[in-house]
């Protein structure tokens, strides 16, 4: 009987990891919680860089302003699962893809990190894992930010910075 309580409890395991109902909801700041009913489907790592270029403001003054992202997404195990890019937009290696937009942010526990994101998906594409995805999340970030403004002016106009960064992104969809 033992072995037959093990037996189902080691494939109702497998169904909830296969299902992404495993992923628990990281500990975020209110603000940036998904909404109510949805679920993690996909959580993946980005390793990459943030692309800023030095521009004039309307006000005359010189700033590294966000050209894109550029990272690779990796799941648990570290297998290349997708890209990150502009837009933004996350492609999954099945040929979903989506774009978001930010709707929240929150600054990240350390200064030089780039902020922590609620985004909504307002486009889809594909049929794959990403294709019910409505909410993500950026969090735990490592690096990205920009250089400091005063390393932008008329000399540097248009140029274009790769910084390091890091960060998980949570994939959420609609509870079945």
């Amino acid at each position: 009987m033992t072995t037959g309580l093990l037996e189902i409890a080691l494939v109702i395991g497998i169904v909830i990891q296969a299902t992404g109902q495993g992923n628990p909801h990281p500990d975020v700041p209110d603000k940036l919680k998904a909404p109510a009913g949805e679920q993690v489907v996909l959580k993946a790592h980005a390793s990459g860089s943030q692309i800023y270029v030095c521009q004039q403001g309307a006000d005359g003054k010189f700033a590294w302003t966000l050209k894109a992202p550029d990272a690779e997404l990796r799941d648990d195990q570290g297998k290349i699962i997708g890209h990150h890019s502009a837009g933004p937009s996350w492609k999954h290696n099945d040929g979903s893809e989506v774009t978001g937009k930010a709707v929240a942010r929150a600054d990240a526990p350390t200064p030089d990190a780039i902020p922590w994101l609620l985004i909504n998906v307002v486009s889809h594409s594909g049929s794959g894992v990403l294709a019910a995805v409505t909410t993500i999340q950026r969090i735990n970030t490592k690096g990205g930010q920009p250089p400091p403004a005063a390393e932008c002016g008329v000399g540097k106009q248009n140029a274009e910075v790769k910084v390091p960064y890091t960060a998980d992104y949570y994939f959420y969809a609609p509870s079945k």
